[in-house]
């Protein structure tokens, strides 16, 4: 080793998919690709006080589950599966790891019941929708790990075929000063959408029949239900992710005949996903969404049962009583206005779906304080290769937990 080598031992990987060591003085170390247990010769690249960040110079002891990427542009520098080096079981155990330590640290739980999801969920070929980047020669790709930099990418091995197919009509795009651009097919219709802001900037020539612009749709079948999904609108990134995370919720719910008559409140409710797939047709629900676009998909989506559409910032909007509340918020969680609205509706059930392990492990303290009662965890992985996790939470309301 040279004199700015360090060798450290990797305990863990964290939650935005780095190792974790201790370096000789104390410090943490943040080790990109490192895996639990490796013994690594790392070069230090930031550092502050408290903690460095480091990438690997050699692996002196490797993990038995560390593989060799199956895709090129990791070699490259692409940062999109920045687990791919991980063997897929690897992979699962990481993320299962990470909820399970957010659960306890940060949400002073005590041994918390978390389990896998059961579903055979794809792993590569998979996603129907992707956000591509697109550097200044007008070539699309992906950006570095914690970088602006774009890397060319023709084939991305987690693409559905026909997403790569529409990928490969557009490139390259004319310099324009766009950034970047969203596609999105339907694996149920074979529908095809392209977006880019401003979306009135002429990126490049879009073959027929693919709709441009944010308000073209495409129709996507999910547990037996059509749903309109406009180019503006979040949605899952596969049918298949879409549907196991319907049947974690549908679990996490509960048996509807045990619920009340009072509507289920879908929060952050997107196109109606939930409301559309886990509400049985006769039970009332109010679905709350602040984004137009959506809110237009969920008016199409549920227009044949008793549902109401609001469209609002769940933290201003005003409680009603609820037999059953279905949360999914963004990466930051529900935070401390959204759980009061929660506890306001009085809901024998909540159901809090996290796509991030440490704001799922905040919203359990504050859900706690607010008098629920954290049941179970499912984790289920929906973006395989990366460090991307999503969690279907069970609650209970339980008075004597209020603060």
């Amino acid at each position: 080793m040279t004199v700015d080598e360090i060798t450290v031992r990797i305990d863990k990987v964290v939650a935005e998919g780095d190792g974790l060591g201790r370096l000789p003085d104390g410090r943490v170390v943040f080790v990109e690709r490192a895996l639990p247990g490796e013994l690594v010769a790392i070069r230090i690249v930031k550092q502050s006080k408290d903690y460095a960040r480091a990438e690997i110079v050699g692996i002196l002891e490797a993990n038995d589950r560390r593989v060799e990427p199956s895709c090129p542009y990791v070699a490259a520098g692409c940062g999109g599966c920045d687990l791919q080096h991980a063997a897929v079981d690897l992979q699962r155990k990481i993320k299962h790891d990470i909820v399970l330590e957010s659960l306890v640290r940060l949400g002073k739980l005590i041994d918390p019941r978390v389990f896998d999801c059961p579903d055979d969920l794809p792993i590569d070929s998979c996603r129907t929708t992707m956000r591509w980047a697109i550097d200044d020669d007008g070539a699309l790709g992906f950006r570095a790990h914690r970088s602006h930099h774009v890397v060319p990418v023709d084939d991305c091995l987690v693409a559905d075929p026909a997403l790569r197919a529409l990928r490969h009509s557009l490139a390259p795009v004319a310099h324009s000063g766009v950034e970047e651009i969203n596609l999105r097919v339907a694996e149920a219709t074979g529908e095809k959408s392209a977006w880019w802001e401003p979306n009135d900037v002429p990126l490049c020539d879009v073959p027929a029949p693919t709709q441009v612009g944010p308000q073209g749709v495409v129709h996507e079948e999910i547990d037996g239900q059509r749903l309109r999904v406009s180019a503006a609108s979040f949605f899952q990134a596969s049918p298949a992710g879409a549907a196991a995370l319907v049947r974690a919720v549908r679990r996490a719910a509960g048996d509807p005949a045990t619920w009340t008559s009072d509507p289920v409140i879908d929060l952050y409710g997107g196109v109606g996903l939930f409301a559309a797939t886990v509400v049985p047709p006769d039970h009332p629900v109010i679905v709350v969404e602040s984004n137009e676009s959506a809110v237009a998909d969920a008016k199409v989506n549920l227009r044949d049962r008793p549902a109401r559409i609001i469209r609002s910032e769940v933290a201003r909007w005003r409680a009603v009583p609820a037999s059953v509340v279905i949360a999914d918020p963004s990466r930051t969680g529900l935070g401390a206005a959204a759980v009061s609205a929660v506890a306001a509706t009085r809901a024998p059930v909540v159901v809090l779906v996290s796509c991030d392990p440490a704001s799922l492990g905040r919203d359990v303290g504050l859900l706690a304080r607010a008098g629920y009662r954290f049941e179970y965890t499912e984790v289920l992985d929906l973006f395989p290769h990366t460090h991307h996790v999503e969690a279907v939470s069970r609650f209970v309301r339980d008075d004597r937990l209020s603060s």
